[in-house]
């Protein structure tokens, strides 16, 4: 998967964000505040891609791409954190997770709506593997314009290869499905293993047998290994 970005000097922001704006902003509740006292130590937008900052064009749902740096209190972060952040800025994110020696890139697919241009539509979140901090950064896409910009990252970062022909929302549509159906034969298999019954566990076999074809036609035959 994909290191971290080299983001041009021109794009830098460089400002720290109060995690209050992103609560007020988002209307989080409760649970996801704690959640970001107990997981976030800092957030800052550290970058604005934008045609004033890397010579880009805007396309359509793609007017800029912000970069935010999260510096982690611990390891890891909850998905919902970001997800708030997501719906507190009206623009597509990258997330540059930030751990001591450690980072590395997370993002989901972030689009407006189209019942309601106002609000924004967030897809699950994929990402690279930590890297060491002081791995070589890499150069951007190259790319026509921000619209394309932001397809060639999120795509870098997708855990399963474009079908022939394959666009960007209907990729993140695969790739959610794969992740659905894989949750499903985890949850077959864990029902496989406390059933003491024969006649039960033949048709909880077939089951996870017609799960398990449904996975590989959805194109996640990888995933089946770890399941």
């Amino acid at each position: 998967m994909t290191g971290c970005y080299d983001f041009p000097r021109a794009a830098h922001f460089g400002r720290v964000v109060p995690k209050s704006k992103i609560y007020d902003a988002a209307r989080a509740s409760n649970k996801v505040r704690q959640l970001f006292v107990d997981q976030v130590e800092q957030i800052s937008w550290s970058f604005k891609l934008a045609p004033e900052t890397i010579n880009l064009a805007a396309a359509p749902g793609v007017a800029e791409i912000q970069v935010f740096d999260v510096r982690l209190k611990g390891t890891s972060i909850d998905h919902d954190v970001l997800h708030t952040i997501d719906k507190a800025i009206a623009f597509p994110i990258l997330f540059e997770l930030k751990k001591p020696g450690e980072r590395k890139l997370i993002a989901a697919y972030k689009r407006p709506s189209e019942a309601d241009a106002a609000k924004w539509v967030v897809s699950e979140y994929f990402e690279a593997d930590w890297e060491p901090v002081d791995n070589p950064r890499k150069a951007l896409p190259r790319a026509l314009n921000l619209g394309a910009l932001y397809d060639r990252v999120l795509s870098e970062l997708m855990p399963v290869a474009a079908h022939d022909g394959e666009k960007l929302p209907q990729r993140v549509a695969r790739i959610e499905a794969i992740r659905a159906k894989e949750r499903d034969i985890a949850r077959i298999k864990s029902r496989l293993s406390r059933e003491n019954q024969f006649n039960k566990k033949v048709e909880i076999n077939a089951e996870l047998r017609e799960a398990t074809l449904e996975l590989e036609q959805l194109g996640g035959q990888a995933a089946i290994k770890d399941a």
